[in-house]
C-alpha cells in the first residue's frame, strides 16, 4: 500500500522498508504492519490531540514529570508550547513503559524505535504468522481462562514491582500472542501507564485493571469472581513484601485502618461503568 505521510521520514531515514497494511485504528492511533530488512514489525502512528478520543484525565498524567523547567511552567500554563511539550510526554510515556517493562521480564511487544510522534516495534504474532487477536476476539475453555488469569496476574506482579500500573487493562489490550511453540498473552496500549508510587490514583488503577480481568475470564471460569487479587496485590506492595515471584492466594483479609474496604468497592462499582462505556466506544469505527 502507499506508505501514508507519517511514515514517509521513517522510510526516507532507512528505520522502515515497506508498508504492508493498516492493522488497526483505534481511539489515540494508527497502528500499521510494515517491512523492515527481513522483519515484520508494526509502527503505531499516535494521532494528533485533537484527533483523538481519549482524554488525558487528571488520573494518568498527574505527577508526569518533565525534565526542561522551561516545558513544565509552559505547560501548567496552557500556552501552544506547553500543549506541544504535554502532547511530546503523552506519546513518549508508553515508549518509556515499554522499554521499563521489557528489561523487567513483562510480556510486551519489544520496542525498537520512536521517531517523529511514531512507534517502531515488535508484531505479535498467532501460530500462523498473523497479527494476534485480543482477547475479547477469543472464546476460552475454564482451564484455559485460569491459566491466562494466573499468567496476567503474575505480569501485573512484575508491572508493580517495577513501579508501573497499567492504567488501563482489559481484554481490549491484550494480545493472544504465540510463541516458542505456545499461546500466552501479551499487554499492549501502554500510554496511559503511571508511576505506582508517585501517583495518588495507582491504587484505585490497578485494583481496576484486576478487576477488569477477573471479569473477563470469570465468564468463563466463573469461580475467580469472588477472589480478590486486587486487594491482595496492593496490599503487598503497600507493605514492601511484593516480588515477581509472589504466590498469591485470591483471598483478602482487612487490617485494621489498613484499606478502605467500601470505598474500594465504590471505586471498582465506578471502573465497571467507565469500563461498560469504554467497550461501547471499542466497537464504534475509530
Amino acid at each position: 500500500m502507499k506508505a501514508p505521510k507519517r511514515l514517509q521520514s521513517l522510510i526516507e531515514e532507512g528505520l522502515i522498508d515497506t508498508v504492508v497494511r493498516q492493522l488497526m485504528s483505534g481511539k489515540e492511533a494508527m497502528v500499521y504492519v510494515v517491512r523492515c530488512g527481513d522483519e515484520t514489525r508494526c509502527a503505531k502512528v499516535y494521532k494528533e490531540a485533537t484527533e483523538r478520543s481519549f482524554r488525558q484525565a487528571v488520573d494518568y498524567t498527574e505527577n508526569r514529570k518533565v525534565k526542561n523547567s522551561r516545558q513544565a511552567r509552559a505547560m501548567a500554563k496552557g500556552t501552544k508550547f506547553g500543549r506541544e511539550a504535554q502532547e511530546a510526554a503523552w506519546q513518549s510515556a508508553e515508549v518509556d513503559a515499554l522499554y521499563r517493562l521489557a528489561a523487567a521480564g513483562v510480556r510486551v511487544p519489544k520496542p525498537y524505535n520512536f521517531c517523529d510522534g511514531v512507534l517502531l516495534m515488535e508484531l505479535v504474532t498467532d501460530e500462523n504468522g498473523d497479527a494476534a487477536p485480543r482477547l475479547n476476539d477469543v472464546a476460552f475453555t475454564p482451564v484455559q481462562a485460569r491459566q491466562h488469569h494466573a499468567t496476567l496476574l503474575v505480569e501485573v506482579v512484575r508491572m508493580l514491582c517495577a513501579g508501573v500500573v497499567h492504567g488501563d487493562l482489559s481484554e481490549f489490550n491484550i494480545l493472544l500472542g504465540h510463541d516458542d511453540g505456545e499461546d500466552g498473552p501479551v499487554i499492549i496500549d501502554l500510554p496511559q501507564a503511571i508511576d505506582a508510587a508517585g501517583n495518588n490514583h495507582a491504587s484505585r488503577m490497578l485494583l481496576r485493571d484486576v478487576a477488569n480481568l477477573r471479569g473477563f475470564f470469570g465468564q468463563f471460569a466463573p469461580e475467580l469472581l469472588p477472589t480478590q487479587y486486587g486487594l491482595e496485590i496492593w496490599d503487598l506492595y503497600q507493605r514492601g513484601v511484593l516480588y515477581p515471584e509472589t504466590v498469591l492466594t485470591g483471598r483478602f483479609e482487612r487490617r485494621a485502618g489498613a484499606v478502605d474496604l467500601s470505598g474500594v468497592m465504590r471505586e471498582i462499582d465506578d471502573a465497571r461503568g467507565e469500563e461498560s462505556a469504554r467497550r461501547i466506544r471499542m466497537q464504534q469505527p475509530g
